[in-house]
Order: C-alpha cells, then sequence, then structure tokens
C-alpha cells in the first residue's frame, strides 16, 4: 500500500510547490520587474506621504472637492460589496431619488445616482465629473471653465483605444484641484 501511496504524495508534494509557490513567486516577480507602480498597488504619495491609490475610491463629501460614486460599503475600503437592491427595490429607488435631487434631480448621470458593484470605484464618467463642475467651482471660487478643463485634462480615454469607456480618476482630479488653489 505504502509502494501506490508514496507517488501521489510526492505528487501532491511537487505540484503544490510549483503551483502554490514557485509559480506565484515567478509572476510576482515579473509583475514587480515590468509593472512596478500597478504591482504595488498604484499607490500616490503627496509630500512623501501616501494619501491613497488610483485603484480605490475614496469618499469626498466637501464642496471643494468631486464626489465619486455612491458605494453601498459606505467609507469602509476594506469591505467590497453591493446593495443587491434588484430594479424593483423601493430602497434603491428611495437613494437614486435622493441623490437625484442632490444634483438638481435633472439630467443627472447614472454613476453619480447608483453604488458601483464593488462599491471601491475610483473613476467617473465625464459626465459625472461635469455635473459637479459648477458646485466644485462655487466652493473654490474657481471660474467654471478653468474647472471644466481640468476634467477634460484628466478624462482618460479607452484602454487600447477600444477597451471600456472613457472615465476620469477622482483622487487624481481632485489633487490636481489642491494644486490649482488649495
Amino acid at each position: 500500500m505504502l509502494t501506490q501511496l508514496r507517488p501521489a504524495i510526492v505528487l501532491v508534494a511537487v505540484f503544490t510547490l510549483l503551483t502554490g509557490v514557485a509559480y506565484p513567486l515567478a509572476m510576482t516577480g515579473i509583475a514587480q520587474g515590468l509593472f512596478p507602480v500597478q504591482a504595488g498597488g498604484s499607490l500616490i504619495e503627496r509630500d512623501g506621504t501616501i494619501i491613497g491609490s488610483g485603484l480605490i475610491g475614496q469618499a469626498f463629501t466637501s464642496a471643494h472637492y468631486f464626489h465619486g460614486r455612491p458605494s453601498a460599503v459606505g467609507n469602509d475600503a476594506s469591505t467590497s460589496s453591493g446593495s443587491n437592491y434588484g430594479p424593483g427595490s423601493t430602497a434603491l429607488l428611495e437613494q437614486v431619488t435622493e441623490r437625484a435631487a442632490a444634483y438638481g434631480g435633472r439630467d443627472v448621470p447614472a454613476d453619480l445616482l447608483t453604488a458601483s458593484g464593488s462599491g471601491l470605484d475610483p473613476d467617473l464618467s465625464p459626465a459625472g465629473a461635469m455635473a459637479q463642475v459648477a458646485r466644485v467651482a462655487a466652493a473654490r471660487a474657481l471660474p467654471e471653465a478653468e474647472v471644466r478643463a481640468l476634467v477634460a485634462a484628466h478624462t482618460l480615454g479607452r484602454d487600447l483605444g477600444i477597451l471600456g469607456e472613457p472615465r476620469v480618476n477622482v483622487l487624481a482630479l481632485n489633487l490636481a484641484l489642491d494644486a490649482l488653489k488649495p
């Protein structure tokens, strides 16, 4: 019986080392060599202090800043979850109605009304950012045209020209806004 078990035990140990240790270490090393910023979490620093990641949305609530997508998990970035409300949910309808009223109630981009699936979306649509220009410009006493130009300058196109939708990273936009007029 031991002669039959030994090859199975050896194969489990060998494949565990290959697929559980060697392969992940090799992929991590390659990723850190080719894409060091992304492999390190796309961290954003300001004055030598890490203030966030370009991959995880942050909750901005001040009128002086652009707000990201609503989150079903609130301000807790350690969890990732959607609300799981269906289209017929009265709780979802109430949330959307409340959010629409905060933006004037008409022609509000969907990404300002509905929470992202993960609750951690760092990006807004260009329309979502433009819908907030008047509020941010007024709060900072800046011309709206200047704030619109800043949004346009921070609008990223589709990846590889065809993947995804144009987007604006909210943290990067708010940092540029602080650099413009703190």
